[in-house]
């Protein structure tokens, strides 16, 4: 039975952002630093540090006969509106990836966390850099090459775009795929629709920035407003019902990837919301397999 895709956060998720968010990762099975190639079996590495703080750690799963000439790699970023979430919420698609490309390796990341006063922008874009210079770093340890695709979910669907568009300066990420990742903060959906207020009142706690005030430091954390004629192959998904990203998100980006001339793919499940299972998410699945097949 498929991993049921569920992200429906509460829509009065960031009204909450009044109570401190903390978060902790498990530190067990932390490794040292390898120095010399792994066996060439399939080895799977639980909670590598990339950085000093706790959530600085990334899980990754490394097929065997891998080399760094032809191993490319998949990049998991989880969800949880900058605030929450953890690595371990993307599992069910380190499964489907075993599954669907055993030649290639996986690493599903944590960074660090957003709360009230602590702006996940640009700190958890810098966490994405610093996993991709230790991955880079270690291509002879993994025997990987720097050929990254990104899957993102949700706030970490975002974090994905605004990396490959705007962060990825080396052009090393191939593609990248949002499943209900906000593409435009500066939609007036978010900034002047009553339904969307506790997300306005939530990035502002969170950032300290307000939207009227400074407008254009959303912009600049928005893919929307960041795509540029070299951004990566992207696909997209998104629910027509979603009471935490509005359906001109996902309808606008790939507008506005087409007037770049981007390549993208688009779909809009209808019915659903932040979030689906059943006969969608095998839907999706396909989908996204087609779009690697061709695209990594």
């Amino acid at each position: 039975m498929l991993h049921q895709f569920n992200y429906k956060f509460n829509k009065f998720l960031f009204a909450s952002l009044i109570i401190l968010f903390i978060s902790s990762c498990s530190t067990d099975n932390d490794i040292e630093e390898e120095e010399t190639p792994l066996p060439l079996d399939a080895i799977e590495l639980l909670n590598v540090s990339y950085g000093a703080h706790v959530s600085q750690k990334y899980d990754v799963y490394l097929p065997a006969d891998r080399t760094n000439l032809t191993t490319k790699v998949f990049v998991l970023v989880h969800g949880g509106s900058w605030v929450g979430g953890d690595k371990n919420d993307m599992n069910f698609l380190v499964d489907e990836l075993k599954l669907s490309y055993p030649d290639y390796a996986i690493v599903n990341i944590n960074y660090r966390l957003g709360s009230i006063g602590n702006s996940p922008f640009p700190m958890q874009l810098n966490d994405i850099a610093s996993v991709i210079l230790d991955l880079e770093n270690k291509e002879e340890t993994y025997q990987i090459t720097d050929d990254f695709g990104f899957i993102g979910v949700s706030a970490g669907a975002h974090l994905s775009m605004v990396y490959a568009y705007d962060f990825d300066f080396d052009t090393d990420v191939k593609f990248v795929s949002s499943i209900v990742g906000p593409t435009n903060f500066t939609d007036p959906s978010y900034t002047d629709d009553l339904v969307f207020e506790n997300f306005r009142i939530g990035m502002q706690l969170m950032t300290g920035v307000s939207f009227d005030d400074d407008p254009q430091f959303y912009e600049n954390y928005s893919p929307y407003h960041v795509a540029t004629i070299t951004s990566p192959p992207t696909i997209l998904f998104y629910g027509g019902q979603d009471e935490l990203v509005p359906t001109s998100q996902g309808v606008e980006m790939h507008a506005k990837l087409d007037e770049l001339g981007i390549t993208n793919e688009f779909t809009l499940y209808e019915n659903e919301g932040h979030g689906w299972e059943g006969a969608n998410f095998t839907d999706t699945l396909n989908k996204l397999s087609t779009f690697i097949d061709t695209h990594f």
